[in-house]
């Protein structure tokens, strides 16, 4: 019996979003170093605005990098081609103002006698980080933010492939879900309430019309799952919103400017479970903003997967320079199977949170991270590159716990 219903909200936003095309500049940068130089370290920053990128930070490494080359072939890939767009890849200004890490913060990174010494490596900064699962989709994230993640880069899939030639790079969507929560708390999906999509475009065209009956059937039908919305809906009104305003000519960083780590939300969760308030992007993984944050989804996917919560939040927290992390929290809202005491314990005996064994464990030195910067971290199907989303300790939590199968 159903003990009432309710409505969340997610959004995700373009590739060529200014503040993503800011996200995917710097990741680039990071990876251009990681490709050389697994062990450098950076910490890249970038600004986007009409006409011009500035790239800023700290970045220690022996390899060279050409930032204004790397930089150009990332805009040009998103498709800021064209000085009418306000940001042309060719003829578009590009500043550095570059340095190396601060070397009080690299005496509490680099004190290891032995690069086995794994409590000698500290946390690149202090702070608190969150991971997240719940049975929702099959990628055990939940529904809206993976559905607003889909519309985004189905955006993008048809106006790289001319299927929709008037759109243009920038673009936003916000998908509300319909949730049922019995008795117990225990809630999930039942329908999409509602899809706003938001998508710069050429001048002159009828958003209203040709736009909006493009948008449905180009982008919402082939995407959206049937099982949560009924077809005869594309058609009404308040179910699908496309350009509210009725023009979006002028968009991208023409219009707003876009700044490296705007969209921790859209990165994440979608608002559905907390965030520690770091950024990712532009960070290597001794920055435990990032490589803590995956950590931790990768240990609530687990636990998730491993039948032992329909849903699980986890919070670890750091002190700059020391290994250990200084509180480690499991919260199950009332969906465990086994006692969360337990589980906090399996975690302790499963997962190793020190910043290096999360390097390690993960891979994260490797040149993966451009392709995180748009469409959200979490949640994606490349396990070769997004290690994080690997659900391997399933089966030994599962064991571990006594369980003998999945929870539907």
């Amino acid at each position: 019996m159903s003990a009432r219903t309710y409505v969340f909200t997610s959004e995700s936003v373009t590739e060529g979003h200014p503040d993503k095309i800011a996200d995917q500049i710097s990741d680039s940068v990071l990876d251009a170093v990681l490709a050389e130089d697994s062990k450098g370290r950076v910490a890249c920053e970038t600004l986007v605005t009409t006409g011009l990128v500035v790239v800023a930070g700290e970045i220690s490494t022996e390899t060279y990098v050409d930032v204004p080359r790397l930089v150009r072939d990332r805009i040009a890939d998103i498709g800021y081609t064209h000085h009418e767009l306000g940001l042309d890849a060719e003829t578009c200004g590009v500043i550095t103002s570059i340095q190396e890490q601060s070397p009080d913060i690299a005496r509490g990174v680099d004190k290891a006698d032995s690069p086995d010494d794994l409590d000698n490596v500290g946390a690149g900064d202090q702070g608190m980080m969150f991971g997240y699962a719940c049975r929702e989709t099959p990628q055990l994230m939940p529904l809206p933010i993976m559905l607003a993640h889909a519309i985004c880069r189905r955006l993008a899939e048809v106006r790289k492939a001319g299927t929709l030639e008037y759109l243009r790079p920038d673009g936003k969507a916000m998908v509300t879900v319909r949730y049922e929560e019995a008795e117990d708390g225990r809630s999930r999906p039942i329908e999409i309430d509602s899809l706003l999509v938001v998508s710069q475009h050429a001048d002159g065209i009828d958003v209203n019309g040709r736009m909006k009956a493009d948008i449905v059937e180009h982008v919402l039908h082939p995407i959206l799952p049937r099982e949560f919305y009924d077809e005869a809906r594309l058609g009404e009104d308040r179910f699908v919103l496309v350009n509210p305003t009725g023009k979006f000519v002028v968009g991208g960083p023409k219009a707003d400017t876009g700044l490296t780590g705007r969209k921790i939300i859209v990165d994440s969760y979608g608002g559905a479970a907390r965030q520690g308030g770091g950024c990712f992007s532009g960070k290597d993984p001794t920055k435990v903003d990032r490589s803590a944050a995956y950590e931790m989804r990768y240990v609530a996917k687990n636990l998730v997967a491993a039948g032992l919560a329909d849903r699980c939040e986890l919070e670890v927290a750091y002190a700059i320079g020391v290994a250990r992390p200084v509180s480690v929290t499991v919260e199950c809202f009332g969906t465990e199977t086994v006692a969360v005491e337990r589980i906090e314990a399996l975690v302790a005996e499963h997962f190793d949170l020190r910043p290096a064994a999360i390097i390690r464990d993960l891979d994260l030195t490797r040149p993966i991270y451009a392709k995180t910067a748009a469409y959200g971290h979490f949640g994606r199907d490349d396990d070769d590159d997004f290690t994080w989303e690997r659900t391997d300790r399933a089966d030994a939590l599962r064991e571990a716990a006594g369980l003998t199968a999945v929870t539907a």
